[in-house]
């Protein structure tokens, strides 16, 4: 057996997944995305499964859809990181699946966006398609607001700000919820404190367990399921006696979550890894 880790750079988390690699005796070595040259009409048969980790969402893309074509297993596969690295496509395959998720609108000029925002109602939340760590989200409280915001997005006129994602905002108990699924099962989760509306750990969040009721299993299978499965982050909020899913990740970050919740997040991601290369 021979892994391959794909990664931008070593942090917290791809330590602790290096530690369990090497806990086991796998054998395993790093692919570093800087680095990176793959040619087309040479595939790469070093790796009986690629575990991917890269920062950079088109690395990590455009790598996985390489050596899936060359028919090399990876965790996650190139059509989940494509669905989850965009948030339209995840809203629309959450949607397609019955998933519970906020009203969301998609508007492609300044003036249709601010039609969709008023017809929704303030206060919104304005997104890019693509981007992670809770940056460029905007919440957008009144029509001045939104006027100077949509200006400001034309203006800057690049690919991230070329399509206007809307979403309806959802009130939470100065938390969410960010709940671990590997394979068909949800293995751990968290609740994010924050006195601000973004509650990432990467801005200051912080963590406590949340228990796995069926419901919220419920509810994280299947969001996981709508997007193709494999090692990922469900993002939720509380939502009467359910959830409403906000977001679902596939590179993500797990070293706050380990502590609180206990579980041994590595171990299950390297567990799953194992079984995904056992099975090609």
């Amino acid at each position: 057996m021979h892994v391959g880790v794909l990664l931008s750079r070593v942090r917290v988390e791809e330590k602790l997944l290096f530690a369990e690699l090497d806990a086991r005796g796998v054998r395993w070595s790093r692919i570093d995305d800087p680095e990176l040259i793959l040619r087309l009409d040479e595939p790469i048969r070093d790796y009986d499964v690629v575990l991917e980790r890269s920062i950079n969402h088109t690395r990590a893309l455009h790598s996985l859809k390489i050596f899936n074509d060359w028919g090399v297993p990876t965790v996650n596969a190139y059509s989940v990181a494509d669905i989850c690295g965009n948030k339209l496509l995840t809203s629309s395959a959450l949607v397609r699946a019955g998933v519970p998720t906020p009203t969301t609108v998609v508007a492609f000029t300044p003036e249709s966006a601010l039609r969709a925002i008023e017809e929704l109602g303030y206060p919104i939340i304005l997104k890019p398609p693509i981007g992670s760590w809770g940056r460029l989200l905007s919440k957008i409280n009144d029509r001045d607001a939104a006027e100077a915001l949509l200006e400001h997005k034309e203006i800057l006129g690049s690919f991230h700000h070329s399509t206007y994602y809307i979403q309806q905002y959802v009130e939470k108990p100065g938390r969410d919820i960010r709940a671990f699924v590997v394979g068909d099962e949800t293995i751990c989760a968290i609740y994010r404190y924050s006195a601000h509306w973004i509650t990432n750990t990467a801005r200051g969040g912080q963590s406590e367990n949340c228990p796995v009721t069926p419901e919220l299993d419920r509810v994280c299978r299947a969001a996981a399921r709508a997007v193709g499965g494999g090692v990922l982050a469900v993002d939720l909020v509380e939502a009467g006696d359910s959830f409403s899913v906000i977001e679902v990740n596939y590179t993500m970050e797990f070293r706050n979550s380990i502590a609180p919740t206990g579980v041994n997040i590595p171990a299950r991601i390297v567990d799953f890894t194992l079984r995904t290369a056992e099975g090609r």
